[in-house]
């Protein structure tokens, strides 16, 4: 059994401790005795000034507040943010890990009438809207599938495809990986109508292939195992094979990554609130606080503070990391 130094297990404490207390001003922010409002009274007044503990800046809003506030536009960002990165990382991770090139082959058939729903889609979709946005792609799909089903009588259109999903794979994580991440997002999110929903989507594009990397060469490590090809060799079917024996062994890999894939998402929405790029300018946040010290640079506490709350939150990830490796291993 592994023994933690004692300042490693201090820090751990100290860490979920922070970690909570952010969890906690998320989600009690609306019962806290705090006002939202601005006090034109006391603009850019220093930290102690009584009723304003850490200060205002130039346009009276009190810094704790943005600062709890703050916290909860980091948490209902960053982490559903990495959560469905995570998500759509592992499953195309693993696909192209799993099947390769030629693992995974489908009818002719079903190649073509996926093609042009997906094209018919692309052209009609624009007029529609409210619950036809709904059941139009729904009925693409049944008619679709009825198409399949009718084109799969013809003997030549039976004949299997193989869909080289790791060459994809491998052509996607390359055109995001020649492109600065920041770059991306910054051009993306001054181009879209601001709003929380439209950010996180954006995150999630740029931030799904560090966790697909992972997950692909966790699968192909365990897919060369004897244990999996025997099961393979069995019959297993497919979905068994993977949500029974590669997702639960390729699960502490995608764990170990989380602590520090949130820690970007922070970071890369903090930058975006800095520049007001993307966030709606009502919703507060660490970046928005920053921001305001560019009214007032002597200000000191404007920076301070949100700074601090940043660095002690990348630290607290941080120190989680050595607890999952050493679990691993």
């Amino acid at each position: 059994m592994t023994h933690f130094p004692l300042f490693y297990r201090w820090g751990q404490g100290l860490s979920w401790s922070w970690l909570l207390l952010l969890l906690a001003a998320a989600l009690l922010a609306d019962f806290l005795p705090l006002s939202a409002f601005p006090d034109l009274l006391h603009t850019s007044a220093p930290p102690l000034t009584p009723g304003h503990p850490l200060g205002t800046d130039p346009q009276g809003h009190d810094v704790l507040v943005s600062l709890v506030y703050g916290a909860r536009t980091v948490l209902l960002m960053s982490v559903p943010a990495t959560l469905l990165a995570t998500l759509l990382g592992v499953v195309l991770g693993g696909a192209a890990g799993f099947w390769g090139n030629a693992g995974l082959r489908l009818p002719f058939a079903v190649l073509l009438t996926g093609g042009i729903i997906g094209l018919l889609y692309l052209l009609l979709q624009a007029p529609a809207s409210g619950y036809s946005a709904i059941w139009w792609p729904v009925g693409l799909l049944s008619v679709g599938a009825v198409g399949a089903k009718i084109l799969e009588r013809r003997q030549w259109l039976k004949r299997p495809i193989a869909l080289p999903i790791d060459t994809w794979f491998s052509m996607a994580i390359v055109a995001l990986a020649s492109l600065p991440r920041l770059v991306v997002v910054l051009i993306v999110a001054a181009s879209i109508e601001p709003s929380a929903g439209s950010i996180t989507a954006l995150l999630v594009v740029v931030s799904w292939p560090t966790p697909a990397r992972l997950m692909r060469a966790e699968t192909r490590r365990i897919r060369l195992l004897p244990y999996l090809e025997a099961a393979r060799a069995l019959g297993l079917p497919t979905y068994s094979v993977l949500l029974r024996h590669i997702l639960p062994n390729s699960w502490r890999v995608i764990r170990a990554s989380l602590p520090m894939n949130l820690a970007v998402l922070i970071g890369l929405e903090t930058t975006l609130s800095f520049l007001g790029v993307g966030l709606p300018p009502e919703l507060p946040s660490w970046g928005r606080l920053l921001a305001a010290s560019r009214l007032a640079p002597t200000n000191w506490w404007l920076i301070v503070f949100p700074v601090v709350a940043l660095l002690l939150t990348a630290l607290a990830l941080r120190q989680l990391l050595p607890a999952t490796k050493a679990q691993s291993n």
